[in-house]
């Protein structure tokens, strides 16, 4: 659950830390006054999207903090993520910081994070039903997201969505390979004529810049032997050969280091040329040996760096790069080669769909069985929130071939009062039906969420009378198991919460305004409720009103 919140320069909030209990929390204030800014800070750090204009006015950057109890299931994503509290304490705290820029960082108990991990983390703490939930339930696809959310099918439906997906992408390729199937054979005799030209040559990794070398040593053959063989003669064939010289004065040396020690130094300095002249003249000597004029090999390799260059331009491309080149329009041809094999597609493509009804009927299943729970409880909530004889039925309407969401739509139906036939939720005339219906989901969906903490901003608008004392008896009921912030503007419900807040603006003496957040003890819990029945001039009727509602 929220235990902690802290905002600082946030819209039109300065600086505010709040603190938060189990049970029923309710937020009351003028139009303006910043309640729903509230939740909009919150969801910021639940990984909503943000920009510079959240931002108070001449400040350089937002900063929201959220401080959260762990849940078990919570904690071990935490310790798979190493986002784990470092102190080890069962809490984990969410932060995000927005600059004047729009730019934004997140941090999950101290350490950066994604948005994603937030938006995860998120999920898994905080569940939000906005003011506009009842407009969103005119769509069909909010429809379907609610329902399955509700019914624990949120993974199956994203499995269908998948399969349904390598559907759509099997009979692509097939109608591509149909459609383009005179392009396709163009392409693949072009590429097998100059596979065919390259399968000729055979070119071989690293094959242009060892014959480079190697025209190089055979064009310059005779440079090569001169050169080798005078520096063979310097070194150890001659009569004044360096290499004899050198032993002659090493020997020398020798025995006068006997006479003189101090010698030593110059002894061991020579030693080792001796013996690095005598290897260099062996490797020498053994490079002769190699060396040879060979004017048929020269010609050879001056034909196949011909044969290589000159294919290489026919291509365009660079020599060294033919190897991989070659290899890459084998796979290519062997590509469209499957491409062109229809019977090879269509067979995937049927597999596909066989793969993809398999997930669907199940889904089917599983949807047929939720949509008689919710339709049962949602028609038990409607009596509640007086539409008596109303019922509500979830209709699973057949796809003729399905589609990305499975094998039906799912289309909410509702009667308002007994006699008169179920209507798509869409088609209902009445404002305030369609408020009390979508309250009625949020509350059950609620009900059967693992989500530690839910938030309802301001969903009871369209509402009010005996309705409202039921909504506010209804989240008294659902923060008995789990905690409840709720955004109100309704005296029913805010005299049912457990906590109540208010939040009021004032100006900031720069002709700016100020939120700010009061957490209310009796009395002034007392003079809230009768401003929000009686308006800005409470009487003493409406304060003893607001005496008797929050006693009952």
């Amino acid at each position: 659950m929220l235990r902690h919140l802290s905002i600082r320069d946030f819209v039109i909030v300065a600086a505010l830390d709040l603190e938060f209990d189990n049970g029923f929390s309710v937020f009351s204030g003028e139009t303006g006054a910043g309640k729903s800014i509230l939740i909009d800070a919150l969801a910021l750090t639940l990984g909503a999207r943000a920009d510079a204009g959240v931002v108070r006015t001449g400040e350089t950057r937002a900063d929201i903090t959220a401080e959260f109890d762990v849940p078990p299931h919570v904690a071990a994503w935490l310790d798979e993520q190493a986002l784990a509290s470092p102190d080890g304490e069962n809490a984990v705290m969410l932060r995000r910081v927005v600059d004047a820029g729009g730019r934004s960082r997140a941090f999950i108990n101290g350490t950066p994070a994604t948005l994603t991990q937030l938006r995860e983390v998120g999920e898994m703490l905080v569940d939000i039903h906005g003011q506009h939930a009842h407009q969103l339930l005119m769509r069909p696809d909010a429809q379907r997201e609610l329902f399955d959310t509700h019914a624990g099918l949120t993974e199956l439906a994203a499995a269908v969505t998948r399969a349904w997906r390598t559907v759509r992408d099997a009979r692509q390729a097939v109608e591509t390979a149909q459609s383009r199937d005179r392009e396709l054979q163009l392409e693949r005799e072009r590429l097998a004529w100059q596979l065919a030209e390259l399968d000729k040559l055979a070119p071989q990794p690293g094959e242009w810049e060892e014959i480079n070398t190697e025209h190089r040593r055979l064009t310059h053959s005779a440079n090569l032997i001169d050169g080798v063989q005078g520096a063979l003669t310097a070194l150890s064939e001659s009569d004044e050969a360096m290499l004899s010289h050198l032993n002659s004065i090493v020997s020398k040396l020798r025995d006068l280091a006997e006479i003189d020690p101090a010698l030593g130094d110059a002894l061991a300095a020579l030693e080792p040329a001796a013996i690095q002249l005598q290897e260099a003249a062996y490797s020498l000597s053994h490079y002769a040996q190699r060396l040879e004029l060979d004017p048929d090999r020269l010609a050879q390799v001056e034909k196949r760096l011909d044969a290589l260059h000159s294919t290489a331009r026919k291509f365009r491309l660079q020599p060294q790069t033919m190897p991989e080149e070659h290899a890459a329009r084998r796979a290519q041809l062997a590509t469209l080669d499957a491409a062109a094999d229809l019977d090879s597609l269509r067979a995937a493509a049927d597999r596909a769909h066989e793969s993809y009804l398999a997930e669907a009927k199940q889904l089917s299943k599983a949807r047929t069985k939720a949509a008689k729970a919710l339709g049962v409880a949602v028609t038990q909530g409607m009596q509640e929130l007086s539409m008596a004889g109303g019922s509500f039925e979830v209709a699973l309407v057949p796809l003729a071939e399905g589609g990305a969401h499975g094998l039906e739509q799912i289309e909410f139906r509702v009667a308002g009062h007994a006699g008169v036939p179920l209507r798509p939720l869409a088609k209902i005339a009445s404002g305030g039906e369609l408020a009390r219906i979508s309250l009625a989901l949020a509350v059950i969906a609620s009900a059967a969420s693992p989500t530690p903490t839910l938030i309802f901003d301001e969903v009871d608008t369209g509402i009010g009378g005996g309705v409202a004392e039921v909504v506010g008896r209804l989240l008294h009921q659902l923060g008995g198991e789990r905690q409840v912030l709720c955004v109100t503007h309704l005296p029913q419900v805010a005299a049912r919460g457990d906590h109540h807040f208010q939040v009021s603006k004032a100006s900031d003496g720069n002709g700016g305004t100020l939120s700010a957040v009061t957490p209310l003890d009796k009395p002034g819990r007392v003079e809230e409720v009768a401003r929000m029945l009686g308006g800005l001039e409470i009487t003493a009727t409406t304060r003893r009103h607001a005496k008797e509602m929050l006693a009952a």
